[in-house]
């Protein structure tokens, strides 16, 4: 069964924020709070906590998984910023909006788009999760906990302990964070393309 920590969703405790991180580092599945509902995260490289988070969800193999970073220098390593995107960016994170942006080589294969090798990242505005990237060394792979056959995300961590405690290592309750899905914004030809409109005040991109 896995384990349930119940963080401050304002003054993140440090020591349950360090906990969360080593189970991410050693291979796990985590539940955490972002600023658009609650998520499912693992470490970028762990293959198999990815088909974990594949298998909850029931996602095929074509799903994109987004690279949840903590500010623009770790985007810049894993994604193409030109010097428009840059200044978007800046701009709009963190936030609710989930970019599209060429992939660099530090992204593994299968979290790219196969045909346009593109990579989704966001910065969430939730302290939780913040607290958490900046203790791990580099971004989490992320999906919505949306559950198969669900048109919308969980919210409530006590249903998500009841639904998900067999299925992950860890659930982190930091309260009601929202369930509309973030924007989603295509940043890499010369005008930016609004895909999804969401959480993410749009107007700048229109």
């Amino acid at each position: 069964m896995g384990l349930f920590f119940q963080i401050h969703p304002e003054t993140p405790q440090l020591r349950l924020v360090r906990q969360a991180a080593d189970i991410i580092e050693n291979g796990g599945v985590i539940v955490y709070p972002t600023d658009s509902g609650y998520a499912l995260g693992c470490a970028l490289g762990e293959k198999n906590a990815l088909e974990r988070i594949r298998r909850i969800r029931k996602l095929d193999d074509s799903h994109n998984f987004t690279l949840v970073c903590k500010d623009l220098s770790e985007i810049s390593t894993y994604a193409r910023v030109d010097n428009t995107a840059y200044r978007l960016l800046k701009h709009h994170t963190p936030g609710g909006f989930t970019f599209i942006l060429k992939a660099t080589g530090e992204v593994p294969k299968r979290l790219m788009h196969p045909k346009r090798k593109t990579i989704g990242i966001r910065v969430p505005d939730n302290a939780i999760a913040m607290s958490l990237l900046e203790t791990l060394s580099e971004p989490m792979m992320s999906v919505s906990l949306i559950m198969p056959g669900d048109e919308h995300p969980m919210t409530d961590p006590y249903d998500i302990k009841d639904s998900l405690s067999n299925d992950v290592d860890l659930i982190i309750d930091g309260g009601y964070c929202g369930m509309e899905p973030t924007s989603v914004i295509e940043l890499f030809d010369e005008e930016p393309v609004i895909l999804r409109r969401g959480l993410g005040d749009t107007t700048a991109f229109e």
